[in-house]
């Protein structure tokens, strides 16, 4: 195995044979994602999070939990209120997965 410090190699490299650990760390992942999303957005509107949380009707602690990583709850209707209090839009793709297995078939 060739060396790397790419940290998401590590983690691919040290689970594969792992369905359990991989599935939890895409969904850690994703989770992450939408955060770091809520954030950007939010810094690049030039709100606060209480800014934000006033337009879209909520507490602050609200918005803090939502740009928080480990936050699991994210849900469509929160981020369309967000999106559309940023004057943004969200938009949803279905990917195929990704595998180094082939397909049975």
């Amino acid at each position: 195995m060739a060396k790397t410090n790419d940290a998401l190699q590590i983690i691919k490299n040290l689970n594969h044979d792992d369905p359990e650990l991989e599935e939890l760390i895409k969904e850690a992942s994703l989770n992450a994602m939408v955060a770091q999303l809520i954030y950007d957005a939010r810094i690049n509107a030039g709100l606060t999070q209480q800014q934000l949380a006033d337009r879209i009707g909520t507490k602050q602690s609200v918005i803090a939990r939502l740009e928080d990583a480990d936050y699991e709850g994210h849900s469509l209707s929160m981020l369309q209120r967000i999106a559309r209090a940023l004057n943004h839009q969200v938009e949803i793709k279905l990917l195929p997965i990704e595998s180094d297995k082939p397909l049975a078939g």
